[in-house]
């Protein structure tokens, strides 16, 4: 899980042509109390039991979704949180869903990088190699920097947030 996070920073997330390059990412294990997964499968947190190659969307405090891809084998219920990405393609489209036309406001941070991106529960359980999603290798590899995730209170202290050192388009700066 932890190789596959550090892996999809830098890597090319398009939904329907919308998005960019991944720049910030935290990993959850099934075994991590933070984790939707540590409490056993439930009808909402069911993708991120499934293969992986798969989303995992829900609803965060019934505001916001939340981007999840899911990297565990199957049963597992291991996902990587998808936080912040630099937009590269649909920049018209994002700005126009997010209602603002700072590039870097678009999608720093999962609420407004799915909400950039078009992506709801209806995105949840689809596989990630197929229509509307398109996940594209890293065409050179960023300098990964580990840190504590962002906006939880269990398991505070465990340097699962993989980022870009020094992009501009984190949801919050990296502690130096």
């Amino acid at each position: 899980m932890h190789e596959v996070a550090r892996d999809l920073v830098g890597a090319t997330l398009l939904v329907d042509g919308a998005g960019g390059v991944l720049v910030e990412v935290e990993a959850y294990a099934p075994d991590d109390p933070a984790s939707h997964s540590y409490r056993g499968r439930t009808a909402r947190n069911a993708a991120m039991f499934g293969p992986a190659g798969y989303a995992y969307v829900y609803r965060s405090y019934g505001i916001h979704h939340c981007l999840n891809l899911v990297c565990g084998p199957d049963g597992e219920g291991a996902a990587v949180l998808v936080r912040a990405l630099e937009p590269t393609h649909g920049l018209e489209t994002m700005r126009e869903r997010r209602g603002v036309e700072e590039v870097k406001l678009l999608c720093s941070g999962p609420g407004r990088l799915c909400e950039a991106l078009g992506v709801t529960l209806v995105h949840d359980g689809l596989a990630l190699d197929e229509p509307p999603f398109k996940l594209l290798r890293r065409e050179a590899e960023p300098e990964v920097v580990a840190t504590t995730r962002v906006g939880i209170t269990r398991a505070v202290d465990l340097p699962w947030r993989y980022a870009v050192r020094g992009s501009d388009y984190l949801s919050r700066p990296v502690p130096s």
